[in-house]
C-alpha cells in the first residue's frame, strides 16, 4: 500500500513539472470575462456519490435495485460505498473550497429522508443534508439542489408503480415540500427533476437504466415488466405535473420568503442532420422536438409539440385546461445536461411499426459523434474521440431563439476516459477549455446561461458502467479503506481557471507546485 501511494506521489510531482501540450480555445480568456454572477461549479448525485446505502434508516430506491440486479452495465459494481460522501463530506467541501468552486450541484436521497416514501421524516437523513448545506455555505460555496435524480424510493415503485401512476404527483409533492420547508432557507436553487427525458426513455422504453421497463421487442435487455409503446409518455407525463405541482407550491408558499427559484433538468444533444436531405433537416427538428420539446414545451406554451401528438396519438397524454395552466410557465430557468452532438437521418419506415415505442415515433436515426455507442461500455481512446463544443451553442441557441432565451444552467458536461490511477488527464482539460471558451462566445452572442457546472467532481459511480470508467476532477481510490481522494491535471486546470487564471489560445502550462491543490492536504 505504501509503495501505491508513493507511486501517487510521484505522479503527482512529475504532473506538476510537465508542461502543457497545446490546448485549442477561442481568444484569451478568464472566468471575469464571464457577466458578474456567473456561477462555476461541480456536480455529483447522491446515489453516485453518498454511499453508507444501508445506514442510519434509508431504505432502498429503484437505483439500488437496479445496480444490484443488472450487472451487465455496472460490471457488477454498485453504489452502497461508491465514494462515500456521506462519511466524507467535509474533507470533500474542504476539497472545493480549496479548488475555488462557486456552487456544488447534489441531489437529495429521497429514500434517505423520507424512507417509506411519505410519512415521516428521517431525522438522520434529515441531519445529513443539513450538516452538508452549512458545511458548504461555511466555505462560501453556494448548494444547488436536485430533488429526484434517478432514485425514486423503492417502496413507491412497489406500491403502486411509482412514476406510471398519478398518485405519484402528491406523493412527490409533499416531499418537496419537506425539503423546501428543511432546507429553503439556505437553499436558492431547486430543480425538480434531473434528466426528466432520459429517465423515461431508458427506464420505460429501452429498459437499461432503472426502473427497468419495457417490453418486447422494444428494449435493450430482458425487462420482466412494462410498456413500451405506453409508459414513457405515462411516466413523462405525471413527471411534468409532479414538477408543476411542486413549482407552484413552492411559488405560492415560499419564495416570497426564501427569494429562491425552480427549474428542470435535461439531456440535451446538438442534433445535425447527417444529409442536407430536406427529409434529415426536417429528422433533425423532429428530433429536438421528441427530446427537448417533449418537456420544455408544456412549461412554456402548456402543451405537447404538434408532431409527438401527431406521431405518438392517444397513447400521448392530455392535459386539461386547467392542467396546462398550471403547466405552463412553472419554471424560473431549465438546466441542461451536454456532452455531445448527434447526427440525424429521417427513418419514415418505423413509423409503419405496430406496436411503436417512443423510439419509433421519432421517426429517425440518431447516433452521438462522441461515444461510440450507448451500448458498448468500453469507451474510444480520449485521444480519438470527436469533441463538439460547438453543439453546447447550438443548444443554447436552440432555447434562445425557440423558447424566448430562458435563464439556462448547464449542469452537467465532462469527458469519459477509462478509470485508472493516471492523473494526467489532458483530454479533459482540452474537453472543459474548449466548451467553457465556446460558452463565453454563447454568453456574448446573448444567450441567457447563468452557470456551468463539470461532470463530476468525483469519479463517481456511473450509470452506464459503474466504475469502468470516470469523469472526475478527482480520482477515488477505491482499493484504499479511507477512499483517499487525488486530484487529476484537470482539478489544477479548473482551479486556476476558478481563481482567475488567463486561458490562452495556445494552452496553459501547469508548472512548478500543485498550491492550490497541495498533495499533502489530500492525503494526509
Amino acid at each position: 500500500m505504501m509503495m501505491k501511494k508513493l507511486g501517487f506521489l510521484l505522479q503527482l510531482l512529475v504532473a506538476s513539472l510537465v508542461k502543457a501540450e497545446i490546448v485549442s480555445g477561442a481568444d484569451e480568456f478568464t472566468r471575469y470575462d464571464f457577466p458578474p454572477g456567473f456561477v462555476f461549479g461541480a456536480a455529483t448525485s447522491a446515489y453516485q456519490v453518498e454511499g453508507a446505502a444501508n445506514e442510519d434508516g434509508r431504505t432502498p430506491s429503484i437505483m439500488d435495485t437496479w445496480a444490484h440486479s443488472d450487472s451487465v452495465i455496472t460490471g457488477g459494481a454498485n453504489g452502497d460505498i461508491a465514494c462515500d460522501q456521506y462519511h466524507k463530506y467535509k474533507e470533500d467541501v474542504q476539497l472545493m473550497a480549496e479548488m475555488g468552486l462557486d456552487a456544488y450541484r447534489f441531489s437529495i436521497s429521497w429514500s434517505r429522508l423520507i424512507p417509506n416514501g411519505r410519512g415521516s421524516v428521517n431525522l438522520k437523513g434529515l441531519q445529513y443534508y443539513n450538516d452538508l448545506i452549512n458545511e458548504l455555505i461555511s466555505h462560501g460555496i453556494e448548494p444547488h439542489v436536485t430533488i429526484h435524480h434517478f432514485d425514486l424510493p423503492q417502496a413507491l415503485e412497489d406500491e403502486y408503480g411509482g412514476w406510471i401512476s398519478r398518485k405519484i404527483v402528491k406523493d412527490f409533492m409533499e416531499y418537496a415540500d419537506i425539503c423546501f420547508r428543511m432546507f429553503g432557507d439556505r437553499v436558492k436553487y431547486w430543480t425538480t427533476f434531473n434528466e426528466a427525458n432520459i429517465f423515461t426513455m431508458a427506464g420505460y422504453d429501452l429498459g437499461f437504466l432503472p426502473p427497468n421497463r419495457c417490453s418486447s421487442p422494444f428494449g435493450y435487455f430482458n425487462c420482466t415488466r412494462g410498456d413500451s409503446s405506453l409508459e414513457p409518455y405515462l411516466a413523462a407525463h405525471n413527471i411534468i405535473l409532479s414538477h408543476a405541482s411542486a413549482a407552484r407550491l413552492y411559488q405560492k408558499k415560499y419564495q416570497s420568503i426564501q427569494k429562491g427559484y425552480m427549474g428542470l433538468n435535461l439531456l440535451s444533444f446538438y442534433f445535425v442532420p447527417c444529409t442536407n436531405r430536406t427529409e434529415d433537416v426536417i429528422a433533425t427538428q423532429r428530433a429536438n422536438d421528441f427530446f427537448l420539446g417533449w418537456f420544455v414545451e408544456p412549461l412554456v406554451r402548456g402543451d405537447y409539440p404538434e408532431v409527438m401528438k401527431k406521431n405518438a396519438g392517444s397513447r400521448l397524454p392530455s392535459f386539461t385546461a386547467l392542467e396546462s395552466q398550471r403547466v405552463k410557465g412553472s419554471y424560473d430557468f431549465f438546466a441542461v445536461n451536454f456532452y455531445s452532438a448527434s447526427y440525424v437521418k429521417d427513418n419514415p419506415e418505423s413509423l409503419n411499426i405496430e406496436p411503436r415505442d417512443y423510439k419509433a415515433d421519432m421517426a429517425m436515426d440518431w447516433k452521438s459523434m462522441q461515444e461510440n455507442a450507448s451500448s458498448k461500455y468500453t469507451p474510444l481512446p480520449s485521444s480519438e474521440i470527436p469533441l463538439t463544443p460547438w453543439g453546447l451553442q447550438g443548444v443554447l441557441e436552440l432555447f434562445k431563439q425557440n423558447y424566448g432565451n430562458p435563464p439556462i444552467f448547464i449542469h452537467e458536461n465532462g469527458q469519459r476516459m477509462q478509470r485508472n490511477a493516471s492523473l494526467e488527464d489532458w483530454p479533459r482539460i482540452q474537453y472543459l477549455q474548449e466548451h467553457i471558451s465556446v460558452l463565453l462566445d454563447t454568453v456574448r452572442n446573448g444567450s441567457n446561461a447563468k452557470g456551468y457546472f463539470t461532470w463530476s467532481f468525483l469519479d463517481v459511480f456511473e450509470l452506464l458502467d459503474g466504475f469502468r470508467t470516470g469523469y472526475g476532477l478527482y480520482y477515488v481510490d477505491l482499493d484504499d479503506p479511507e477512499l483517499r481522494r487525488y486530484p487529476k491535471l484537470s482539478a489544477e486546470w479548473y482551479s486556476r481557471f476558478l481563481k482567475g487564471g488567463s486561458i490562452a489560445p495556445d494552452g496553459i502550462e501547469l508548472e512548478g507546485n500543485w498550491s492550490s491543490l497541495s498533495s499533502a492536504k489530500v492525503m494526509k
